[in-house]
């Protein structure tokens, strides 16, 4: 019986360069996806300064791109929302950055804080909204990049919202 470790047989894998995976310039997995998310809301200097308020509708700016993908800064004020949507073929990552967001699902209500993250393959249907008494600042990042956004009608929503136990 051979006493030998695989490491003394092949020698230390992070020594042999040309063993190594090359880092990908661009994510293409939902675990990069949601790293991507959680890199850019650490780095408050990249984002923070570019956010703004608006009183008649929610703000947002295209942060990145990349192939495929996008990444978008929106802010809430209070009693802003999203209305009840999906995504249409995106999937995404919704991270809140500052404040607290309320997503709503046929699922349930669920009140999202700052570092909180949600991970939504296409045809999600969800409705978000700032339901706190402070402004609120959120990235989301669609792959492929958002191209429709259908909206569903309000009585879908209340009788999704009605069908969840209180």
């Amino acid at each position: 019986m051979n006493s030998d470790s695989d490491l003394q047989i092949a020698g230390d894998i992070l020594e042999v360069q040309h063993l190594l995976q090359p880092a990908r310039p661009h994510p293409s997995t939902v675990a990069e996806f949601v790293g991507l998310a959680r890199t850019i809301a650490a780095d408050r200097a990249r984002w923070a300064p570019l956010v703004r308020y608006d009183t008649t509708t929610r703000w947002y700016h295209r942060l990145q791109t990349g192939p495929g993908y996008e990444v978008w800064l929106l802010s809430w004020i209070p009693g802003q929302g999203s209305g009840l949507h999906d995504h249409g073929p995106s999937s995404g990552v919704l991270t809140v950055l500052e404040g607290e967001l309320t997503e709503r699902t046929e699922h349930g209500t669920h009140t999202l804080g700052a570092g909180a993250q949600r991970v939504f393959a296409p045809g999600y249907v969800h409705e978000v909204v700032n339901d706190a008494l402070a402004p609120a600042v959120s990235l989301h990042v669609y792959y492929p990049g958002l191209t429709d956004m259908p909206m569903h009608a309000t009585q879908c929503a209340q009788a999704a919202l009605d069908a969840v136990p209180a």
